[in-house]
C-alpha cells in the first residue's frame, strides 16, 4: 500500500496517510501515457496554418518576357514557386488535429502517472485548501511548509477551486493549480511533485 505525507493547511503538523490503492498503486503502462500525452498535445493543435499555392497568388496571366532571345531562363507565370510573391510547393494547409482515446484508455494514463508519482515518492497529501483572498505570498509559505523543491502541481476540489486560490498560485514559476475534473495524465508528468487535497482524492477516485 503506497503511503504519502499529510499535511495540514494551517501548518499544524504532519502525519503519514495511505493512498488510495485504486489510484496510487495501479501498474503503471508507460505506452498508454505516451499515448494520452500525444492525443492531448495533438489536440491542442489549432490547425490553422495556411499557404496560397500558384493558383491562388495574385498576379501571372502573361507570359514575363519572350521564350528565346533574351539571354534569361524561360519563364511562364510570376505564380511559379521558384519568383519572389509565387506559390508555396506543399505548404501547410488547414487541417485537423484531433486524435481520440476511449474513456478506459484515459483513466489507465491518467492513475498509471499518479502511480508513477507515487512509486517515486513525490506525491504529497493537503487536508484542504482554503485561501480567503488572492495572497501569492501565502501560496509561497504553503509552498515553503510543503518542502517542496521544483514543479509542482496542485489538484483540489471542485470546492476548493476559486478564484482565490488559483489567483494565489497563477504568479508563481512552475506551479499549477487545477480542479479535479480536469487532471490529466499530461498535467501530472511534467510536474515534478504532485499536491492533492484529500476532497480531491475522494472526486478522483469517483472518476475511476
Amino acid at each position: 500500500m503506497a503511503e504519502a505525507k499529510l499535511f495540514a493547511f494551517d501548518g499544524n503538523g504532519s502525519s503519514t496517510a495511505e493512498l488510495d490503492a485504486r489510484l496510487f498503486d495501479s501498474e503503471i503502462n508507460v505506452d498508454l501515457m505516451h499515448r494520452a500525452v500525444r492525443v492531448l498535445l495533438m489536440n491542442r493543435r489549432r490547425g490553422t496554418a495556411s499557404t496560397k499555392t500558384r493558383g491562388e497568388v495574385r498576379g501571372g496571366g502573361r507570359k514575363p518576357w519572350r521564350q528565346k532571345g533574351t539571354g534569361r531562363a524561360r519563364a511562364g507565370s510570376r505564380r511559379s514557386p521558384l519568383w519572389v510573391g509565387g506559390g508555396i510547393t506543399f505548404g501547410p494547409r488547414p487541417r485537423n488535429y484531433d486524435l481520440k482515446l476511449t474513456k478506459k484508455m484515459r483513466r489507465r494514463a491518467l492513475t498509471s502517472a499518479l502511480s508513477d508519482r507515487a512509486q517515486e515518492d513525490r506525491v504529497i497529501l493537503l487536508d484542504r485548501v482554503s485561501f480567503e483572498e488572492p495572497k501569492t505570498k501565502a501560496a509561497i509559505a504553503l509552498i515553503g511548509r510543503l518542502e517542496i523543491d521544483g514543479t509542482a502541481l496542485f489538484v483540489v476540489g471542485r470546492d476548493e477551486f476559486s478564484p482565490a486560490t488559483t489567483k494565489s498560485f497563477r504568479n508563481l514559476p512552475g506551479i499549477s493549480c487545477v480542479v479535479s475534473d480536469g487532471l490529466n495524465a499530461y498535467d501530472v508528468l511534467r510536474h515534478e511533485t504532485l499536491v492533492v487535497t484529500q476532497t480531491a482524492v475522494a472526486e478522483l477516485g469517483e472518476r475511476v
